[in-house]
């Protein structure tokens, strides 16, 4: 009868064993072989914008470079008269940084617009903060670099060295844009 005891105290102590150091074991082994399994892999909801532009190389007399010493600008860009798309981008543009939370004073809004100086009146009493700037170089720079097959009017992410880092769709959840730019912001050191 001891013997019998002696069988399943080791069975149940084999049982723990296997229970705690198997998966360990697993891992190790799912490492060591180079498996495809990254817990970092995620899906990005903007477009990466590949090869990295640098705005600082390619305009440097623009006066975008007072605005993004320090900090990621994330800007929308509409040639036109701002009407009712333009006036709700600009509140997607401002709620988005809102929902930054803590990370919001590392961003920066830009509003590019053309030659029809928005109404500054409007500006003051919804977008307070706003950046707003005519440079008609930078914004044939930004639609040229924006993917082909992705529609026009959305928004675009630069990094602090000046780098045109992401293109948002003008439809995108802010909510998926935030999530992309709290990704970024927690990898990178700078701004």
């Amino acid at each position: 009868m001891a013997n019998g005891k002696q069988r399943t105290g080791r069975l149940q102590l084999s049982l723990i064993a296997a229970v705690f150091f198997g998966p360990l074991l697993f891992a190790a082994w799912l490492y060591f072989q180079g498996a495809p399994i990254d817990p970092a892999d995620r899906t990005n909801h903007g477009a990466l914008l590949e090869p990295i532009a640098n705005l600082g190389d390619e305009l440097p007399d623009s006066a975008l470079h007072t605005h993004n010493r320090e900090h990621w600008l994330l800007v929308y860009s509409n040639d036109h008269a701002c009407g009712d798309g333009c006036e709700d981008s600009l509140y997607v543009l401002r709620q988005s940084r809102m929902m930054l939370g803590t990370e919001r004073d590392r961003v920066t809004r830009l509003f590019l617009h053309g030659g029809t100086w928005p109404d500054a009146a409007f500006l003051a009493d919804q977008h307070k903060g706003l950046i707003t700037l005519v440079d008609s170089q930078l914004g044939q720079l930004l639609v040229a670099r924006k993917p082909a097959d992705l529609p026009a009017g959305g928004y675009y992410l630069i990094d602090p060295h000046g780098n045109l880092v992401m293109y948002f769709q003008p439809e995108i959840d802010p909510r998926d844009m935030v999530d992309d730019i709290k990704h970024l912001l927690k990898l990178s050191r700078i701004g």
